[in-house]
């Protein structure tokens, strides 16, 4: 369904081919070392709620949802040009 056309429409009834989820949670999780440093990272934890279709543009944004001793806690969502929420997850990075 992410690489064979034929299989994709015919066989599984989807318009095309679609993105793999690790590939949209990969791509968020580059926005999350970006935005926390390398190596903070301690837990990533995604829900693949809608396809990646070829020509998306996907926007990640993170919300702080908490902040203890030397942890912070993080909410994320990745929507598509049209504002669909394509991935939700948590995530918690050190901080000094």
């Amino acid at each position: 369904m992410h690489t064979d056309e034929v299989f994709a429409r015919e066989v599984a009834g989807y318009p095309t081919i679609f993105a793999h989820g690790m590939l949209t949670m990969g791509m968020t999780g580059r926005m999350l070392t970006d935005y926390v440093g390398d190596g903070r990272l301690t837990k990533f934890g995604a829900r693949f709620t809608s396809q990646v279709w070829p020509g998306d543009t996907l926007d990640a944004t993170l919300t702080v949802t908490g902040v203890a001793d030397d942890l912070v806690e993080l909410a994320v969502s990745t929507v598509n040009q049209d504002g669909v929420e394509v991935l939700k997850a948590t995530a918690q990075a050190r901080v000094d």
